[in-house]
Order: C-alpha cells, then sequence, then structure tokens
C-alpha cells in the first residue's frame, strides 16, 4: 500500500496560502518570476510536507484570484485532502465559496481549515472567523495559524496529520497507471520532462507507457518525486518523468500519461450531474489537467452526455467540474465511452452498477473495461470476447426463422450476418451454415407447389438449349438430374446431354480427336448448340482444347456419364 496523499490548497487572494506552504514546508511555490515580482500565485505550485507521524504528504498550492480558478480545478482535480485558508480579518470571501464547491463537486471531503493572520486580529474577530470556518465546513478542523510568527503551525501540521490518516490510502496496484501532465518542460542533458500527481498505478524506469490523446508510445526514462530520484513512484505523489524522444512541444497539459490501451480516449461523457444551479447548453469542461469545451446532452433527470471539442481521458469514476464563468456544477463519469445518444435509462442502469442491463446487441467484453467496476461481466451471454444478451439472441434468431420460412423452397436458406460476431455468435443459433447461408436443421430444396412449372420446363427441353428465366429453378433440377445446364441462363435435357456425351466419348476414343465441325455432324445439331455443349465438356473436366479440337482429359476418359453431368 502506498502511503503518500496530495494535499491542495484553496482560498480566496491574498488569504496567505503560499505564505503558509512556505512556513510549513520551507518551499516557496511561487517558481515564476511574474509570481514573486506581483506578490500573487498564477500557475500551481509543489511542495513535500513532512509530518509528525512520519506521513509525506505532496502539496499542490493553487492560485487565488478569480481569474485563475481554471488553474485551480486543474491543481484540485488530483489531490486527496484539502487545506482551506481564510484570513482571519477578512473572512470568507467570492473564492473561497467557489474555491470550496470545487472541492466538493469532485467529492473531496476530507481536510482542514486554516484560519491565517491570526496575530493581526483580535481574540473576538479570531472566534468569529473559527465560528465561520465551522458553519463554512463541518466536520473539518478549524486551526488558527500565523504563518508570520509561527503560532499555531505545530497545531495544524497534527492536525493534517490526523486528518490523512482517515483518508483511504491509494493501492498502487489496484488501478494501471494514469498521470496527468501539468506541466512539460526540457532540461539539459535530460530532455523532456512532464509533471503531475499520479492517479494511480505506479511509473518506474524502464515502464512502456503511452501519452493520451496523442496516441504516442514512450519509455520512461527516470522518475523523480519531489526532486529526488526514486525506484517507482506511487499514487498520490508528485511525478517528474523524464521521456527521451519525445519533444517538448507535442506535449501539454491536460494530456495523460497511461499504461497502454488502459482508458479510453473519448470525445464523449456520459455523467450523473450535480448542479449548483443553471448549466447551460455550452460549459467548459475540467478533467485532470484539462479545461476543454463542451455541448451539454440532457438526458432526463439528472444526468448529461458532455460533447467534447477535443478528446479526453477518463475512467469511469472519476469527476468532472463544469463552468461557465463561473462554476455551475459538476459530475462523476458513469460511462467514459459512451455511445453518441444520450439515453438516461442506460446511464441510470450503468450509474447502479447494472452493466448487463445495458447490453443488448453484440459488444466486445474487451470494450466494457471502462464501466465494469470488478473487471467481470455477468448476467449476459458470452462468446468468443463477445457479449450480448438472451433476448437480442432470441429476436436474432427468430428474425432468421421468419426470413427461412419466407424464403423460395427450392433455396430454404437466408444469408447469414456479416457482421465481426457472426462468428461467435452462430453457433448459438440452432442453424446450419452451408456456404454463405444459413438453414434449418435437415433441412433440403424442395419444388412444391412448383412440381407443374418444372415439369412444363421439362417437356421444352431437349438438345437445342432454352433459356431458362429463373436461375434457381434450373440450379435445382439440375441437382435432381433432370436437366444441364449449359451456357449462359439455357439448359438442354438430361437425355440429350447424356447421348452426346456418349458420341464424343466414342469419337474422341476412336480418332483420338474431335473439332467442333465433327461434333455438330455427330449430334445433328446446330453449330451453336455443339459449342455451348463442348464449352461444357470443358467445364465438366471431360475434354480440354488442343488448337481447334478437343481431347479427353485423362481422368476424363474414364468418368462416368452421370459425374461428367454433376452440378457446377
Amino acid at each position: 500500500m502506498g502511503n503518500t496523499l496530495c494535499l491542495g490548497t484553496a482560498g480566496h487572494i491574498d488569504h496567505g496560502k503560499t505564505t503558509l506552504v512556505e512556513a510549513l514546508t520551507g518551499k516557496n511555490t511561487d517558481r515564476l518570476p511574474q509570481e514573486q515580482a506581483r506578490g500573487i500565485s498564477i500557475d500551481l505550485g509543489y511542495a513535500p510536507l513532512e509530518l509528525p507521524d512520519g506521513r509525506r504528504l505532496s502539496v499542490i498550492d493553487v492560485p487565488g484570484h478569480e481569474r485563475f480558478v481554471r488553474t485551480m480545478v486543474a491543481g484540485a482535480t488530483g489531490i486527496d485532502l484539502f487545506l482551506l485558508v481564510i484570513d482571519a480579518a477578512e473572512g470568507a470571501r467570492p473564492q473561497t465559496h467557489e474555491h470550496l464547491a470545487i472541492l466538493r463537486l469532485l467529492g473531496i471531503e476530507r481536510g482542514v481549515v486554516a484560519v491565517t493572520k491570526s496575530d493581526t486580529v483580535d481574540e473576538e474577530t479570531l472566534e468569529l472567523a473559527l465560528a465561520e470556518a465551522a458553519e463554512l465546513v463541518p466536520g473539518a478542523p478549524a486551526v488558527p495559524v500565523s504563518a508570520r510568527t509561527g503560532a499555531g503551525l505545530d497545531e495544524l501540521r497534527e492536525m493534517l496529520a490526523s486528518t490523512a490518516a482517515s483518508v483511504a490510502q491509494h493501492d498502487p496496484d489496484s488501478r494501471p497507471a494514469r498521470l496527468y501532465v501539468d506541466r512539460a518542460f526540457t532540461l539539459r542533458g535530460i530532455g523532456t520532462v512532464v509533471t503531475g500527481t499520479l492517479w494511480s498505478g505506479s511509473i518506474g524506469e524502464g515502464d512502456e507507457l503511452r501519452v493520451e490523446p496523442l496516441g504516442r508510445d514512450v519509455r520512461v526514462r527516470s522518475v523523480q518525486v519531489h526532486d529526488r530520484p526514486v525506484e517507482r513512484a506511487e499514487p498520490g505523489q508528485r511525478v517528474a518523468v523524464s521521456l527521451p524522444g519525445v519533444e517538448r512541444h507535442d506535449l501539454r497539459r491536460g494530456d495523460a500519461l497511461v499504461a497502454p490501451h488502459a482508458f479510453p480516449v473519448s470525445y464523449r461523457l456520459d455523467v450523473a450531474l450535480e448542479a449548483l444551479g443553471e448549466i447551460p447548453a455550452r460549459v467548459h469542461v475540467h478533467h485532470g489537467t484539462a479545461d476543454i469545451p463542451a455541448r451539454v446532452a440532457r438526458a432526463g433527470d439528472g444526468y448529461a452526455q458532455l460533447r467534447l471539442a477535443a478528446p479526453v481521458v477518463a475512467a469511469r469514476g472519476d469527476r468532472v467540474v463544469l463552468r461557465a464563468g463561473t462554476t455551475v456544477g459538476g459530475g462523476r463519469v458513469v460511462d467514459p465511452a459512451p455511445p453518441r445518444h444520450a439515453d438516461a435509462e442506460r446511464i441510470a442502469l450503468l450509474e447502479r452498477g447494472d452493466v448487463a442491463a445495458t447490453i443488448h446487441a453484440p459488444v466486445r467484453v474487451e470494450d466494457l473495461r471502462h464501466v465494469l467496476d470488478d473487471g467481470a461481466l455477468t448476467g449476459v451471454e458470452q462468446a468468443a470476447g463477445w457479449a450480448f444478451s438472451r433476448a437480442w439472441l432470441d429476436e436474432l434468431r427468430a428474425g432468421l426463422e421468419a426470413r427461412i420460412a419466407a424464403a423460395d423452397p427450392l433455396d430454404p436458406g437466408v444469408p447469414g450476418p456479416a457482421e465481426p460476431w457472426a462468428a461467435a455468435v452462430e453457433p448459438r443459433l440452432g442453424l446450419e451454415r452451408r456456404g454463405a447461408k444459413l438453414y434449418l436443421p435437415g433441412t433440403s430444396a424442395r419444388l412444391g407447389e412448383r412440381e407443374a412449372e418444372a415439369a412444363a420446363l421439362e417437356a421444352r427441353l431437349g438438345l437445342e438449349p432454352v433459356r431458362v428465366d429463373d436461375a434457381t429453378l434450373a440450379r435445382y433440377l439440375e441437382e435432381q438430374g433432370r436437366l444441364v445446364r449449359v451456357g449462359d441462363g439455357l439448359a438442354v435435357s438430361r437425355p440429350a446431354y447424356d447421348d452426346a456425351r456418349g458420341l464424343l466419348v466414342e469419337e474422341c476414343k476412336a480418332a483420338g480427336r474431335i473439332t467442333l465441325g465433327r461434333f455438330r455432324d455427330l449430334i445433328g445439331g446446330g453449330r451453336k448448340t455443339a459449342q455451348l455443349l463442348l464449352e461444357r465438356f470443358d467445364a465438366d473436366g471431360l475434354t480440354r482444347r488442343v488448337g481447334d479440337a478437343r481431347v479427353l482429359r485423362r481422368t476424363g476418359s474414364a468418368t462416368s456419364v452421370e459425374s461428367s453431368a454433376s452440378p457446377r
């Protein structure tokens, strides 16, 4: 089990977040020159915090200005507990409330409130500030502190240790590796480095990972946690990963470094909504460290499909924040790679964990990994990696049987499904595949009510070819030995064909060869009739053409009259 958690600050600008973090960790997280010059945080800052019980927290310090709330969300999405900072003199301000709302939308329930600058107010004001903090965040301990004098810092560390102990620890083996990039830069002698909070899994030297949605396979050269080389980084830690062979400009905040093919990359997210007010049709979706414009397609009460302008890497259970000028709500991801339509019933079933109830037509079991909480799928039919409902299978079988019943009795089969799942599903249908068609077991072709039509056709047949427009009927009668097809759509009677064949074989045995003219004379027919019959003999393998004549094939001379007129 990993023992590292991520602590994120929150609070209004100038309430002392960065100063407090420096007092606790000894590190100034305002690394940018413009931050130091202006005295305000603009980007995310990071520092390690050692606690009295030996636990180590990774601290993410976020900006408090309203213009940088999107940056605050990028930092907050990876944290495990919060440190909400409130100025003792000013009390809760607009960004105090918005940051707190964002924490709640992200499901970050545990934390500590630091009432800062306690040395600048009288005792009564401090008591009022602590009471306000207790009312604002019920259940979270509120500690008065002064970063300038150091008063209350030890008690704050104790409260952070106590709160961290109550937060569920990460299991590095529970999920594949996933890290959302918040910075990408180049270091001389090292190359491209990305940093972020490791959400799940572990990352170590030599690991083969993938940058999504770029779709780029990468190999980890080295890993650091708070500037210290480590063999493997664990979830909850702030991680720097060296990626050789990748250009810095190819990477950006919002990209994900993940185990290959472990998470879907999607332009859509089905979510269970939590609204703070009216959610407009156009919002910005914050997920991981990404900030993406999106359209909200409502799906019944409490559900929506977020249709994104750019793809994200997400997993079931992830949280998103929705902003439109201000924070308007959030949601829990129910399906990170849903179909194009927004189906409230399907989302509700998935939210309850009833994945099987959402399956009807075949879907690859592998493609369901992102909505399976325990990795197992029960309650549906499965075959060769495909999952489908019993109702769907019954519908498919009934549909095929109805089509077979309506098929021509001369060929009582129907084309089998041409879908990728056909080979897996067909054995469950109770039908027989013969060539490209499916048949009821044991069925065969029959004339039925068309016997009179067949008899009338046979009465017209002789040596001279007759056109037969019904190819199915001609094929059936040939299979029954009642005619022989020649040319394209023509047929002769079986006795006439057999007589002509006998004459040809006898002539070839006597003379060694036979010409078209000689064969025409022997059968007493026309040149076209002779030509069509000779071509059929060639196709049957009885003869082969040599110049202007035909000779018997070696196997053909011993072939019976019956087999030479077999169906083609």
